[in-house]
């Protein structure tokens, strides 16, 4: 490597992307194109980063397999920093491979932090911390040392861990000091702030209250039935029932969630559950049949009991029903809690993450614009959507992959 190119990289290291550009600026040889390329995507001119990532990685011969790995690093990197969550992940595997296979262990470890990052934002949270436990973070720098704590603090957070949490962001926190880059230090306190904030609301005996996600973490692990409605499901500290596809049903626990100790009136149920206005004789009908559905899903944790007015929950060892909701209730709820990372998201990525249409996202966005929510710029493939600051919202418990509690 030559001077120029050597100065580069360590400048690049530092943070000091200016300084990396100056020494390579004026030249056009595949890895002054590559060190261009990862100046300009630091510095958030993505497409240009991208065009001079991909001309490296042409140029580099078939001898210089290692250094084109780097170039689709690199571009695999770019890709999930503006959530294009289309690019052909296989491509990523393979370079890591051949990382791996010459001996490039930091470039290597990088690939494989970036392959868990990205199946954390589709919600494949079991494959993500699968990558992360085979991964050896000796070999990284302290600046992608950083980038690793904040991928294991972002898998602890779904699987509702605060302590492993914290004890991430701390690590990441000290990287960050080490690597002396600023942006990288306020990164972390930035993505930090999750614990100290607001993550749910709690219902129980008709009081309210927000709680932070270290609350909701104890909450899980009392015994008390927790009627979960951040990720539609019914759970104690050994059983969980997932309600997501069942969405009357977990209305009607809901209700009867809310009411307790008390019983819940058929009318609140019906207007409730089946946005019935004037509930006639087929709604109650109805009713007993949805009723007997739930008694059969909720069999391992508590019955359902008739009253002269209504229906009662009836746990069958807790001394405690609490509802777990979202801070504030939202329709397009977890297309914010996506959109809340402050990162520019496309609808197809959007609906990549959640697993539904792209039809579906759009239409939540337009909700979401419609109410001042969320803001569009660019138009046509390279339209790309933010959200404003929302107090109190969105939660982490609404992300995809998010376990629930059980």
């Amino acid at each position: 490597m030559d001077r120029l190119i050597d100065a580069a990289a360590r400048a690049l290291a530092a943070g000091d992307l200016l300084g990396a550009l100056k020494h390579v600026a004026l030249r056009d040889d595949p890895p002054a194109l590559a060190l261009r390329g990862i100046a300009m995507a630091q510095l958030g001119e993505l497409e240009r980063a991208k065009a001079l990532l991909k001309s490296a990685a042409r140029g580099f011969g078939p001898k210089q397999a290692v250094a084109r790995a780097r170039c689709v690093v690199a571009a695999a990197e770019i890709a999930l920093v503006s959530r294009d969550l289309g690019w052909p992940e296989e491509a990523l595997y393979a370079a890591w491979s051949t990382l791996e296979t010459h001996g490039d262990a930091a470039n290597a470890a990088h690939a494989r932090n970036l392959a868990a990052r990205r199946l954390l934002l589709v919600g494949r949270l079991d494959e993500a911390e699968r990558l992360l436990r085979g991964l050896d973070p000796s070999p990284l720098a302290p600046a992608t040392r950083a980038a690793y704590e904040l991928t294991l603090a972002g898998a602890a957070i779904r699987r509702i861990k605060t302590g492993e949490a914290h004890a991430a962001f701390a690590r990441a926190a000290q990287a960050a000091r080490q690597a002396d880059i600023p942006a990288l230090s306020a990164e972390v306190e930035l993505a930090a702030r999750v614990l100290s904030t607001p993550a749910a609301r709690t219902i129980a005996r008709g009081a309210e209250r927000l709680v932070l996600l270290e609350e909701v973490e104890a909450l899980l692990d009392s015994g008390a039935l927790v009627i979960d409605a951040c990720r539609n499901a019914v759970c104690d500290r050994r059983t969980t029932v997932l309600l997501a596809t069942r969405p009357v049903l977990f209305s009607l626990v809901r209700s009867l969630a809310e009411a307790w100790p008390g019983d819940a009136p058929r009318d609140q149920i019906l207007t409730r559950a089946f946005r019935a206005k004037r509930p006639d004789e087929s709604h109650r009908a109805r009713l007993r049949v949805e009723i007997g559905r739930l008694r059969a899903e909720l069999r391992g944790l508590a019955g359902v009991c008739a009253t002269r007015r209504g229906f009662v929950l009836a746990p069958h060892r807790q001394t405690e029903v609490v509802v777990l909701a979202p801070p504030v209730d939202e329709r397009n709820a977890a297309v914010l809690a996506l959109l809340a990372d402050g990162e520019a998201w496309s609808s197809s990525a959007l609906a990549i993450a959640l697993g539904t249409s792209p039809r579906t996202v759009q239409r939540a966005l337009e909700q979401l614009a419609a109410a001042g929510k969320a803001q569009p710029f660019g138009r046509g493939r390279a339209q790309r959507w933010t959200v404003p600051s929302v107090p109190g919202f969105p939660t982490v418990l609404l992300l995809p992959g998010a376990a629930p509690g059980g």
